[in-house]
This record gives structure tokens, sequence and C-alpha cells, in this order.
């Protein structure tokens, strides 16, 4: 099975080795018939700290590694 792997953009580097990475996505209402955006918060192991709030980063699924971070970053753009 491969592993997952998403874009999106860092909301908090306020924790050691840990960022927030806000993924967006948009879906179709089935009742309304709108197109809604959604916004997912994944927790995701920043192994340098090299991550700021604005970057731009893809992160992908790993092992848990703690409650809730179960993702690392792979590559990081400013």
């Amino acid at each position: 099975m491969p592993l997952k792997k998403k874009t999106g953009l860092v909301v908090s580097d306020k924790m050691d080795k840990t960022i927030v990475v806000a993924v967006k996505r948009q879906s179709f209402h089935k009742k309304y018939r709108k197109t809604i955006s959604i916004t997912k918060k994944y927790k995701a192991h920043d192994e340098r700290n090299k991550c700021k709030v604005g970057d731009i980063v893809k992160i992908q699924e790993t092992r848990p590694l703690s409650k809730t971070k179960c993702w690392a970053v792979i590559d990081s753009e400013k």
C-alpha cells in the first residue's frame, strides 16, 4: 500500500520538532450543489525545525510518533 502524501501551508511552528500544516481541498455539496472549501490540520514531524509559518510543505504519512502526530515533512518550499 503506497504512503499518503499531502501538500499544505504551515500555520504553526511553536512546538519543538513539530509543525501544524493546513491542507485545503474542495468538495461538492450533494444537497445544495455548491463547491465548498474544506481545511484540515495535520501535525507533522520537522526534525531540524527549519519550517516557518507561511511555508508550503509536502508531508508524508509515517508511523505514529506521538498521540496526534503521524506525518513527517519530506519537502519544504519558501
